[in-house]
């Protein structure tokens, strides 16, 4: 099992970022997904939580009405839509999976992690 997650990069204030999650050796059906991210010197946070069936995503307050998970199992992929950024968004952010079928809010909740992907936001 294997998660790969892509996109990050640098961008302005108020622009957009689109995260992509890929997994590789199953498949997502079964599998709740989140997004964490962890600044420099700081805790790794929750950002984004998704069913496996897609409904009723939960969201960190610091993100809500921003950003937007979601997830294409055809393609065995989730994403994280980023709007509005801001420079305390700045982050490495990672991908997560659980065996069972409803988000959580808990790192420790979560089976497997990817690798972490850097968003930089700058003012």
């Amino acid at each position: 099992v294997q998660l790969q997650a892509s996109g990050g990069g640098l961008v302005q204030a108020g622009g957009s970022l689109r995260l992509s999650c890929a997994g590789s050796g199953f498949t997502l059906d079964n599998f709740a997904f989140a997004w964490f991210r962890q600044a420099p010197g700081k805790e790794r946070e929750f950002v984004a939580g998704i069913r496996w069936s897609g409904t009723n995503p939960l969201y960190a307050d610091s993100v809500k009405g921003r950003f937007t998970i979601s997830r294409d199992n055809a393609k065995n992929t989730v994403y994280l839509q980023m709007n509005s950024l801001k420079p305390e968004d700045t982050a490495v952010y990672f991908c997560a999976a659980k065996r069972m079928p409803n988000w959580s809010a808990l790192r420790g909740d979560y089976d497997y992690w990817g690798q972490g992907t850097l968003v930089t936001v700058s003012s």
